[in-house]
């Protein structure tokens, strides 16, 4: 009996080391938990409390850029040379060339290209000695340096461009930088015609170019 009464005494001293044990794990590894968890979260007050309020501020309400969205234009004026005529849209002619206003005494602008007031440079022409009659470019060649063009485009927005300077070309000649600019600014260039006229080609000898900035 004794044996078996030793036995008994010995699992049950063994079970109660068993449990001890476990017990010990277990509050070590509570331990562990609520220092890990107290640890993180002064790690972080801390790195709130270091960082600026600014950086905080800019990464929580950073505002987006503002885009300016210019309308489309529908009056061309210049008050030097009494201009207000009514702005035509247009692509490409038949041959290739910019197209022209169906009006003698309207405008077109070059729809394929650039706002009036985008950056880049935005193209308007207009027809001059049409038939005999008043057209709408007319007196271009009168503008100077210095001298004010306004676009007013379908919002109401009234756009101001200053003349910067004046070139003629052949007709024949390339004039694709009349289209394009990658200067970053915006422009706005008139184009007419001017010189003496062709009853062959039914053309003027000549294509006035007026180049302008927008203010």
């Amino acid at each position: 009996m004794s044996g078996s009464c030793g036995y008994k005494l010995f699992e049950k001293s063994m079970q109660s080391k068993i449990l001890s044990r476990q017990t010990l794990l277990i509050a070590i590894l509570i331990g562990f938990v609520l220092f890990l968890a107290l640890f993180f979260y002064f790690t972080f007050q801390s790195s709130i409390q270091s960082s600026p309020a600014s950086l905080i501020e800019n990464a929580v309400v950073s505002p987006k850029q503002e885009q300016t969205s210019f309308g489309q234009p529908v009056r061309l004026k210049i008050p030097k040379i009494n201009v207000d005529a009514v702005v035509e849209y247009v692509g490409f002619a038949p041959d290739g060339a910019m197209d022209v206003p169906k009006e003698r005494t309207n405008v077109a602008w070059f729809n394929l290209g650039t706002r009036p007031g985008e950056n880049g440079s935005a193209v308007i022409a207009g027809h001059y000695g049409w038939k005999n009659k008043s057209s709408a470019l007319d007196n271009l060649y009168k503008l100077r340096k210095g001298d004010k063009v306004y676009i007013e485009d379908d919002k109401g927005v009234i756009i101001s461009f200053v003349m910067r300077e004046n070139r003629r070309y052949d007709p024949k000649a390339d004039a694709s930088d009349i289209f394009g600019s990658n200067d970053g600014e915006s422009h706005l260039n008139l184009i007419t015609c001017e010189g003496v006229w062709n009853k062959d080609s039914k053309s003027y000898s000549e294509r006035l170019v007026v180049f302008t900035d927008k203010e």
